[in-house]
């Protein structure tokens, strides 16, 4: 029998063949008439991907794990669960051809309302686009995806601080965490490779350091020379800890946004800077400096120029240098003067 009972279990289960292909499952239902329902759909089903090859139908749940299985290496792949888990609520029962642009906006209305802010809701739109997306042209699973429109964001952040107001903040800081700074604007680390160094990371003879691809928001090794201010740092936190470079008490530093760097920004009367504009504040010095575009890509271990093009602007003499190379061209012509 095709629709049957078993002792281990409340729901009604199915098992059928179609032209060879046995399909054996339970309905997830205890009413027999939801059962007989769920298995005339699925025996149509069976016949039409086998008599006629159509596609079989996905659901979104096979879907997104199999989206993590393949991205694990992500930069993002936990904030990716995170969201996934959220989404799980509006989609988790959804096979991938019941997402429509309704679903999508009933999904982008849900988040605004808990008072996520338009590049957060993007981030969740841009992830189920990526899905269906993967799932149309690599996987072959579905043959067309809603077209997902996302919030116009804004220019990238550009917060910086000129030097007297890094000197104010230096100076309102505690010595631990003034050398975590310091350390961060001469080299132009993120947050997490500046605190999770480690001494073998270093070459004091070389003056080099290096973040392993592992670690690299991008997945790639970042090289970082070390010119003596942050070389300064690194002496200074010799014989401290045999493993990690920068510590308090012994331990290694966990979290840079603490209570007592948000004092000390309050004190040296800095608002609207996150300690990740330690790093805006370094490329943006780095380019009022002259260092050209590809050195800071590669400073800064960015994967592409267009990040770095935010900073263009910042090195006016050193573009008007090379304006200047066409001084000495003399095509034109010469005014006319008065008889």
């Amino acid at each position: 029998m095709s629709l049957y009972q078993r002792k281990d279990s409340s729901y009604w289960w199915i098992k059928l063949t179609v032209m060879g292909r046995t399909v054996q499952s339970s309905t997830g239902t205890t009413e027999r008439l939801k059962a007989q329902e769920y298995h005339d759909r699925l025996k149509v089903q069976l016949w039409e991907e086998v008599r006629l090859g159509r596609k079989p139908r996905r659901s979104w749940q096979d879907s997104a794990g199999r989206w993590l299985v393949e991205t694990s290496e992500k930069a993002t792949h936990r904030e990716d669960k995170v969201k996934l888990r959220w989404l799980h609520l509006y989609l988790g029962d959804l096979m991938l051809d019941e997402i429509t642009l309704d679903v999508i906006d009933r999904i982008r209305t849900a988040k605004l309302k808990e008072k996520a802010t338009k590049p957060t809701v993007n981030r969740y739109l841009a992830l189920i686009r990526s899905i269906l997306i993967r799932a149309r042209d690599e996987w072959e699973w579905i043959d067309k995806v809603p077209k997902v429109r996302l919030f116009k964001e804004a220019a990238g952040r550009e917060r910086s601080l000129t030097k007297e107001q890094a000197q104010r903040l230096l100076d309102e800081l505690p010595e631990h965490q003034r050398d975590v700074v310091l350390f961060a604007l001469f080299t132009g680390l993120r947050q997490g490779n500046v605190l999770k160094l480690e001494w073998a990371q270093v070459n004091l003879e070389l003056r080099h350091a290096h973040v392993l691809g592992t670690q690299s928001k991008n997945r790639r090794p970042i090289a970082v020379p070390l010119n003596e201010r942050a070389l300064e740092v690194l002496a200074r936190q010799g014989g401290k800890h045999p493993v990690r470079v920068f510590t308090y008490a012994g331990k290694p530093l966990q979290s840079a946004n603490t209570k007592a760097w948000r004092a000390a920004l309050k004190r040296a009367g800095i608002e609207d800077f996150r300690w990740h504009d330690l790093r805006h504040t370094w490329a943006t010095w780095q380019r009022q400096a002259g260092t050209p575009t590809y050195e800071l890509q590669r400073l800064g271990g960015w994967r592409t120029g267009a990040m770095v093009e935010r900073y263009a602007h910042l090195a006016p003499d050193h573009l008007a240098n090379a304006a200047a190379r066409l001084d000495a061209v003399t095509v034109g012509y010469v005014p006319a003067t008065e008889r």
